[in-house]
């Protein structure tokens, strides 16, 4: 599986082709699932651009992308989008218009009572387990651990040349005793060296403008459904010993 993570945190100032408007994250997420794509991860974006949790207008971006694609569609509840845990939980509640997954960062204030939200309302969930934070060890010991979609192993080391090591302490640090699969993906310099770590591995992965703004070569990605075809590639050309 190769999901596309369409925008991230970033904004109009990454470039045009960072999709910001809910039509233009249909049209990414359209154009990326064409081309092999398997599931889409979206941030709904406020008016001015801001990651966003309002019912409003998560519901308005699920309907325009659902209108183009038919495979499985998430969404972000990262703090950054709103900081106070109670209002967060205020409005994951809210939610009219569900995604079929939502990723829950379980180093940040509140993840637990997020993610028994959505698990109680339908919504499937991805346990974003970063480097560098105690989130591990928090979702080694919850009970919700063996009651999530997957765990989404984030590596956040940028650093091309040391973020494969970074990756496999994670997964070292992870375990096995959660028993869910596990979709391994890094960021900025990190992302293509652990996307081939993910292949070697035969772990699901992602890909997109939230990720990386380049392709392998350095040169500058035009389009996410462009990242996702070397995705594809890039992902399944290696063989032997991890």
């Amino acid at each position: 599986m190769v999901q596309v993570c369409l925008n991230g945190v970033r904004g109009a100032v990454d470039g045009v082709m960072v999709p910001v408007s809910p039509g233009a994250m249909a049209d990414a997420a359209a154009e990326a699932v064409a081309v092999g794509a398997t599931e889409v991860h979206v941030h709904p974006k406020s008016p001015c651009g801001d990651d966003t949790l309002s019912p409003r207008v998560l519901a308005v971006t699920l309907d325009v992308i659902r209108a183009r694609v038919t495979v499985p569609v998430g969404v972000t509840t990262g703090a950054w989008a709103e900081p106070e845990p109670a209002v967060r939980l205020e409005r994951v509640r809210g939610w009219t218009v569900l995604p079929d997954h939502a990723s829950v960062n379980w180093h940040e204030p509140g993840a637990e009572e997020v993610a028994a939200v959505l698990l109680d309302r339908g919504v499937g969930v991805e346990a974003g387990i970063w480097s560098g934070t105690d989130g591990a060890a928090r979702f080694a010991v919850s009970p919700l651990r063996s009651k999530v979609l997957r765990v989404l192993a984030e590596v956040t080391d940028p650093d091309a040349d040391t973020a494969e090591a970074s990756a496999r302490a994670l997964l070292a640090e992870l375990g096995t005793g959660h028993c869910r699969p596990v979709l391994l993906h890094g960021e900025d310099g990190g992302a293509w060296p652990v996307l081939r770590l993910a292949g070697r591995l035969g772990l699901a992965t992602r890909m997109g403008l939230e990720d990386t703004l380049f392709l392998p070569n350095g040169e500058r990605a035009l389009s996410n459904a462009q990242l996702v075809a070397e995705a594809l590639v890039q992902h399944g050309c290696h063989d032997g010993a991890a």
